[in-house]
């Protein structure tokens, strides 16, 4: 009895189940764009039950054309400022949230390594961008660790900045 109680108390420290339960308080759709965790942030959040009342879709978008196509980042900033930047972690967050009619969206682009790093732009540097209700916040991060460990990290991250946005909004 008691461990079953501890396993229900520790599920409701899961971000995942509190931005569920947020995104149904608010009458709010999700959705995700994700670049380097590949889904990942996508599959953590339908680890909950009743996700579906506010997650329909969900974007993948590893290469810069399907960064273009799917949501609209404009050529121009991908080649000025490069897939990893600040600029392209806003423009796949408002676009994502746009291509799925929802108020609120997560997107990610960063180099998980162990390749691909340069010196202005090191393995484990991850731009996450959030739009809530019309506003945009993008953080920039320098994760450690191997491939798997980043992404890892990256997912944590964007769920938590995407809480974080969620409870800033009212309503």
């Amino acid at each position: 009895m008691v461990e079953k109680r501890l396993q229900q108390e520790n599920r409701e420290d899961y971000i995942e189940e509190k931005i569920v339960a947020r995104l149904k308080e608010k009458g709010w759709q999700v959705t995700c764009a994700e670049s380097c965790t590949g889904g990942m942030i996508a599959s953590t959040l339908v680890n909950v039950a009743g996700v579906s009342e506010v997650f329909k879709e969900s974007y993948v978008t590893y290469a810069n054309s399907a960064k273009s196509k799917l949501l609209g980042v404009e050529e121009k900033a991908l080649e000025t400022w490069g897939a990893v930047s600040r600029q392209v972690a806003e423009q796949m967050a408002a676009g994502a949230a746009q291509a799925a009619a929802a108020q609120a969206s997560v997107a990610v682009t960063g180099i998980a390594g162990p390749d691909g790093g340069t010196p202005e732009k090191p393995v484990g540097l991850v731009y996450i961008g959030c739009f809530a209700g019309g506003n945009i916040m993008v953080t920039e991060n320098h994760f450690t660790g191997n491939r798997l460990e980043i992404r890892r990290q990256t997912t944590q991250a964007a769920l938590t900045l995407l809480y974080h946005c969620l409870m800033k909004e009212q309503g």
